[in-house]
């Protein structure tokens, strides 16, 4: 849905259509229920294109790298994305065991799950991790074997950039993912109808009990992210030797305008401005890390999503062990290089997250109501994080500048836009 003056944002119909859906429920109880099969047309909606968005998001990430150029600083700059990813993601993991948003829940079971958990022994999953068939991963909706087809097809594409039938592949998957994009933002536009439906028919069944679980959903969310991003300054500070509280006071634009907009890709130009002319990073680091982060290290969604999945399951009474949290931590890490700049990216993320793990993806329903609020607390980890990476990676490379770091005023330059 196209942003316009006087139009209301798809976000704000989404927070209308659960708050009407939680309202009929708790009026009208199980009758709701009645409604609900507009709700799967839309989950179904939601998955008819995943496949090939997740490949082709993926596929052009990598493929629009430069690996001559970037070379070590590239290869370091996109380790430190997936360890740190991974990271978040786990500490997602352990809060929803710790606060366990969606236990308590009750009379859902007409809603529970019929699929199948990942399982079995670790290594044998990690083989599993590879497809033997692409056509046939695709076929069968196995998102993290098409996840790792999308890298080494984007890193072939990126090795072939002399090529030009290479370059013309490249062209077409990048033509593509417009109209892929185009389809989600469509399907999108029906969200709230969906979300209505489905949010009246889970709150009919469990009444209050479903909101206890979103307020208990945020609460592991923010902890986390706030849990995360002070970790992040307290690594950044301890491996600079920088002065936490003057990093976090260089980063207040980038907080101010993450916090305001919820949009990463907004934020970008203000994140480099205070990388540069307020922290000290050289523009040849700050120019890689963050419009990369912005695609490839999402902090936030990764939480997002871990929290959510945990939080489905154990709304919906999934028994889960050991190996099946070390794969929502792995999952929620892969999901978010699948990150999509659409309204309701997040929710899809989420659908991709949920079909990975095998969970239902009623979830993305009863997340739906309160993602506006997730946004804002994602998004300041998301971008934040960025800016920290590329001091690191700045640091390691003996590019910060430190007299800019410790001036209190920034130098005249010019914007980085």
């Amino acid at each position: 849905m196209t942003k316009s003056k006087g139009k209301i944002k798809l976000s704000t119909w989404m927070i209308i259509a659960s708050a009407l859906g939680i309202i009929c429920g708790l009026l009208f109880g199980k009758s709701m229920g009645n409604i609900k099969f507009l709700g799967d047309i839309f989950l179904r909606l939601m998955q008819m294109s995943v496949v090939f968005l997740v490949m082709g998001a993926i596929t052009e990430a990598i493929g629009s790298l430069d690996m001559h150029d970037i070379g070590k600083l590239g290869g370091k700059t996109i380790a430190l994305f997936v360890a740190s990813t991974l990271f978040a993601s786990f500490v997602g993991v352990i809060l929803s065991l710790i606060i366990k948003p969606g236990v308590g829940v009750t009379g859902v079971e007409g809603a529970a799950f019929t699929g199948t958990l990942p399982e079995g022994n670790p290594l044998n999953l990690l083989v599993n991790f590879f497809p033997k068939n692409i056509v046939e991963s695709m076929s069968t909706g196995s998102i993290l074997q098409i996840i790792v087809f999308s890298i080494f097809l984007g890193l072939a594409l990126s090795m072939l950039k002399g090529n030009s039938s290479a370059q013309a592949v490249f062209g077409f998957i990048k033509d593509f993912n417009v109209i892929i994009m185009q389809i989600v933002k469509i399907v999108m536009n029906f969200a709230p109808i969906g979300i209505f439906a489905l949010v009246a028919a889970l709150t009919g069944t469990s009444g209050v009990n479903m909101l206890m679980a979103l307020g208990k959903f945020l609460i592991a969310l923010t902890v986390g992210c706030i849990a995360v991003l002070l970790l992040m300054v307290g690594i950044v500070s301890a491996y600079g030797r920088l002065n936490p509280y003057r990093l976090l006071k260089k980063l207040n634009n980038t907080i101010i305008v993450a916090i305001t907009t919820t949009s990463s890709a907004v934020s970008l130009p203000v994140q480099m401005e205070d990388s540069e002319l307020r922290i000290g990073v050289s523009r040849r680091v700050s120019r890689l890390v963050n419009p990369l982060g912005m695609n490839l290290n999402s902090h936030g969604l990764a939480i997002t999503v871990a929290v959510a999945c945990i939080t489905v399951a154990q709304f919906f009474g999934i028994e889960m062990n050991f190996t099946n949290y070390i794969m929502i931590g792995v999952m929620s890490t892969l999901a978010t290089f699948a990150n999509l700049a659409v309204p309701g990216g997040a929710l899809v993320t989420m659908a991709i997250g949920f079909s990975m793990t095998g969970l239902p993806l009623e979830g993305v329903a009863i997340m739906a109501g309160v993602d506006w609020f997730a946004g804002i607390i994602r998004t300041l980890l998301n971008v934040v994080d960025d800016v920290l990476i590329a001091v690191i990676v700045a640091i390691s490379e003996n590019e910060l500048d430190r007299d800019i770091f410790n001036s209190d005023e920034s130098p005249k330059a010019e914007t980085a836009a």
